[in-house]
């Protein structure tokens, strides 16, 4: 299995003291998190984007690109791009700037958010939000496989004129990845286009996200597509990870009874018992993970950190999840994902840039399945 890193950027007051960092002061914080995660071995670190709330993350760019520039080798990505407010050119460019900073390092998490107030903000119909992004999605895709680009759509004004955007990605089109919370559509989404999922995971039982990753299977087979490049990302529960000596120790001091807004767990025994929340001793954290992976045969676990906590303490939380955890989950739990038989495994120059245009390797390989195994190609 590989780790991740993801900080939605909560901006908020430590419930005990009252006290907040200050926004540069949390910002900078993301930035150092992403530089210890590369050294502790994270295999790649997730900024996230709300532009509503007690968030500091609308422009996700911003802190990708400082991060890509105090690091080498940890892959980016982002948690999730919430491509049904944004304009596919200025991802497509925004987005290849990062890639071309970080030589290859970028892949991106696109969804429709769950902060309802983001479409009235943009000027947008929250109605809309479903066909916003697979429309939306559909253009970056052309955008960053192709030039000379024309398009018609029903959100945004049409490209009549031959377009290529800048910079182009640093070696063909980044990985695309679907963030999938609550419905079927954005599982389907990604099925349709043959790209990973990433469940949430946060704060239902695990069972509900099991419908989502059991669509998004049947759906990946129903289209063709080569079952190698199925990848699936698992969060870690809201709240963030909380690891000490023993788990008994782990909620007295994690300091939320209910981890999480709309949870349905009773408290934070419930939630630790049949919730996804990584509370609890490094053991007992490794073994439900691994139980999960049981259900989901996840390859991505994302990790949040307890930002309300003093920064020093994060980073504590983040050394002993690395050094305690990690390792034993990665001997359970082998996974193709970022390895020389992922076309992306080589494509950062950090890899090795084994693999010149990796997307179109992979768009190869589901051709050459659908050849192969016509009877399970829709058309």
């Amino acid at each position: 299995m590989k780790f991740q890193v993801l900080d939605i950027i909560p901006h908020l007051k430590n419930p005990v003291t009252g006290a907040i960092v200050s926004t540069a002061d949390r910002l900078n914080q993301v930035v150092r998190t992403a530089q210890r995660a590369e050294e502790l071995g994270y295999d790649s670190f997730s900024v996230g984007e709300r532009h509503a709330g007690e968030f500091i993350s609308s422009s996700p760019t911003t802190v990708l690109a400082a991060i890509a520039a105090v690091t080498s080798r940890i892959r980016l990505q982002s948690g999730v791009t919430v491509l049904s407010v944004l304009d596919p050119v200025r991802v497509a460019e925004d987005y290849a700037t990062i890639d071309q900073l970080s030589r290859g390092r970028l892949e991106l998490v696109i969804g429709k958010g769950n902060e309802v107030l983001q479409y009235p903000l943009f000027g947008l119909d929250l109605e809309d939000q479903w066909d916003l992004l697979a429309e939306k999605y559909g253009l970056l895709r052309r955008l960053w496989t192709e030039e000379n680009v024309t398009w018609t759509g029903r959100f945004r004004s049409a490209l009549t004129e031959p377009t290529i955007t800048t910079p182009r990605p640093f070696a063909g089109a980044p990985r695309v990845w679907h963030g999938s919370a609550t419905t079927l559509t954005s599982a389907a989404l990604a099925a349709k286009w043959g790209d990973p999922l990433f469940t949430a995971n946060a704060i239902q039982p695990r069972e509900n996200y099991q419908v989502l990753i059991d669509h998004y299977r049947e759906e990946y087979e129903r289209y063709g597509h080569d079952p190698r490049h199925q990848y699936l990302g698992s969060g870690s529960g809201a709240g963030g990870v909380f690891i000490a000596d023993t788990t008994q120790e782990a909620k007295k001091q994690f300091g939320r009874n209910v981890p999480g807004n709309n949870s349905p767990f009773r408290d934070i025994h419930h939630a630790v018992a049949e919730g996804p929340a990584l509370v609890g001793s490094p053991e007992q954290v490794a073994d439900k993970i691994l139980r999960y992976h049981e259900v989901y045969a996840h390859d991505l676990q994302s990790i949040s950190l307890p930002t309300i906590l003093p920064f020093e303490q994060q980073l504590d939380i983040l050394e002993r999840f690395a050094l305690e955890v990690i390792p034993k989950v990665r001997a359970a739990a082998p996974t193709s994902l970022w390895e020389p038989g992922d076309p992306f495994g080589g494509r950062p120059e950090s890899a090795g840039a084994t693999e010149p245009d990796a997307a179109a390797a992979v768009s190869a390989d589901h051709e050459n399945y659908r050849s192969d195994h016509a009877h399970v190609y829709a058309h």
